[in-house]
């Protein structure tokens, strides 16, 4: 079977729970993210065994096992063993995302299937769907998502308990409150003030969780948001995209931005659009 790939986000006004992207990959390549990815991020083995590595820990993908990462939360990950390590994947965001994994108890956690809910159905289901034709929308997507979060809180067997969740419970609210804030003129001490700690502990806690500063999480946020707006408003300025994320300088926002994702902005909106 051939490689799949379906990318959701940008398209419209974004939902309060999103699919970003959803696939198949029938050979998984060896892959670093020291940076994490912007989103949800859930990963599953549908043959062959891959390694995975996360803050200081290392897991095993069999076969009917999958790990869901918080956004942002440096990764890596490896093929083992003779044969393809093949894969489903599934990327997800969204306003709601957040609380609605936090009220489901659903944390960063790897996860094996049970007869009673084999995850990888439920993501060929909304593969399936999506290959018929534009009739599955964003909005079908996205209540196929809120199923699967809440079948894999049902049936889900947890194999291992991330200990990156527990430092992540402690500056949820903060990370919330940036989800919403990201461009306002915002510091570390602005941070501090709303998660009700010092600067350094504050620093202290999004190290341990995102191996990186908060402010390097906020720049992260602001690409993150950019790179929408690029796709989704194409007739609107650089400078305007760089005002409405929160950088005050359009070359500061085009420097990171490259830095970031290596490519400058008006090339990214070129490639998908």
């Amino acid at each position: 079977m051939e490689k799949i790939r379906y990318t959701l986000s940008g398209q419209e006004r974004p939902l309060p729970l999103f699919v970003e992207s959803v696939g198949y990959n029938p050979r998984e390549e060896d892959f670093a993210r020291p940076e994490g990815y912007p989103y949800f991020h859930w990963l599953q083995t549908v043959e062959g065994e891959g390694e995975f590595r996360f803050s200081g820990e290392e897991v095993t993908l069999s076969k009917g096992r999958g790990i869901l990462l918080m956004p942002f939360t440096a990764h890596s990950y490896y093929c083992t063993g003779d044969g393809d390590w093949s894969t489903l994947y599934m990327t997800f965001g969204g306003a709601s995302a957040d609380s609605i994994l936090h009220a489901l108890g659903i944390s960063s956690a790897v996860y094996t299937e049970t007869e009673e809910f084999p995850f990888s159905e439920l993501i060929w289901r909304m593969m399936d769907l999506m290959g018929k034709g534009a009739e599955f929308s964003r909005l079908d997507a996205s209540e196929e998502l809120y199923r699967f979060l809440i079948m894999l809180k049902k049936y889900g067997k947890t194999q291992s308990q991330h200990s990156l969740s527990h430092y992540y419970e402690r500056i949820r609210p903060v990370v919330e409150w940036l989800e919403r804030m990201y461009a306002d003129n915002i510091g570390l001490q602005e941070m501090a003030r709303e998660a009700g700690m010092s600067s350094q502990h504050l620093s202290h806690l999004f190290r341990q969780t995102f191996h990186m500063s908060p402010y390097a999480f906020l720049i992260q946020l602001r690409i993150r948001e950019a790179k929408k707006l690029l796709v989704a408003s194409p007739d609107i300025t650089l400078k305007e995209v760089a005002q409405r994320v929160g950088f005050q300088d359009v070359s500061h926002f085009v420097a990171t931005f490259k830095r970031i994702e290596h490519i400058t902005p008006n090339r990214y909106r070129h490639l998908f659009n």
